[in-house]
């Protein structure tokens, strides 16, 4: 059964896997929070760096893990994309 808290993971993961990498990403945020609350920049940048590697693992960053044939547009503006007419035409309050 796949948890809340994965609904954007990679769904081919097992769930020990997405366990033990949430497990991981909950841990590397606390120490974010740890290092910011101490003021310890080099710790803070550490647990961001792996706060990423979580999240690659869990396919929330990093290239796709799905093969729909449509092409990636992660990390382009909206105005760069197919789906800039749409974008446009939403109400921006």
């Amino acid at each position: 059964m796949h948890s809340e808290w994965s609904l954007q993971a990679n769904p081919h993961l097992d769930e020990a896997d997405r366990v033990r990498l949430v497990g991981e990403l909950m841990a590397a945020r606390r120490a974010v929070r740890t290092a910011r609350v101490a003021g310890d920049k080099a710790a803070e940048d550490a647990a961001h760096r792996a706060v990423d590697a979580a999240k690659v693992a869990l396919g929330e960053r990093g290239p796709v893990w799905w093969k729909d044939g449509a092409p990636d547009l992660n990390r382009h503006m909206v105005r760069n994309t197919p789906y800039a007419a749409w974008f446009d035409g939403l109400c921006r309050t």
